[in-house]
């Protein structure tokens, strides 16, 4: 039996990271050559970014434009290969700025390798995400 945490555990434990809105802590999670894709990002949003510092670079504000406050709902997947899980997962929260519910849906596939996080992507509703800012741009 391995004590290495398995892909399920390590994502689980991004989530609660993100939770308490270390941004620095989460990138801390990453390899240096992680590789972030957000396939629905709205325009002006990148839809992929390399490497940690670049990741933390774009997280890092994150806090201050979103209060997330409550993870509802997390389901998280093993998968065939043992350096993968996917997770269904939810957020409650606000937009910073005008006060706007921000509830959110998400899908994410992540790959680990050495314990630490090579591939996080991510599927969300920009729709959502625009309005609760007030339909401006990213």
């Amino acid at each position: 039996m391995s004590s290495t945490p398995s892909a399920v555990d390590l994502l689980r434990h991004t989530f609660d990271t993100f939770l308490v809105k270390d941004m620095k802590a989460w990138t801390d999670l990453c390899a240096d050559d992680v590789v972030a894709e957000f396939p629905f990002a709205p325009e002006g949003a990148p839809a992929r970014i390399e490497g940690r510092e670049a990741l933390y670079e774009y997280l890092r504000g994150y806090p201050d434009l979103i209060d997330i406050r409550e993870i509802p709902s997390v389901r998280v997947y093993s998968t065939a290969d043992e350096n993968v899980a996917i997770a269904e997962w939810s957020v409650i929260g606000s937009v910073v700025s005008n006060g706007n519910p921000y509830n959110m849906s998400y899908a994410t596939f992540a790959t680990f390798r050495d314990g630490l996080l090579v591939n996080y992507r991510e599927y969300w509703n920009p729709k959502v995400f625009l309005e609760a800012l007030g339909g401006d741009s990213f």
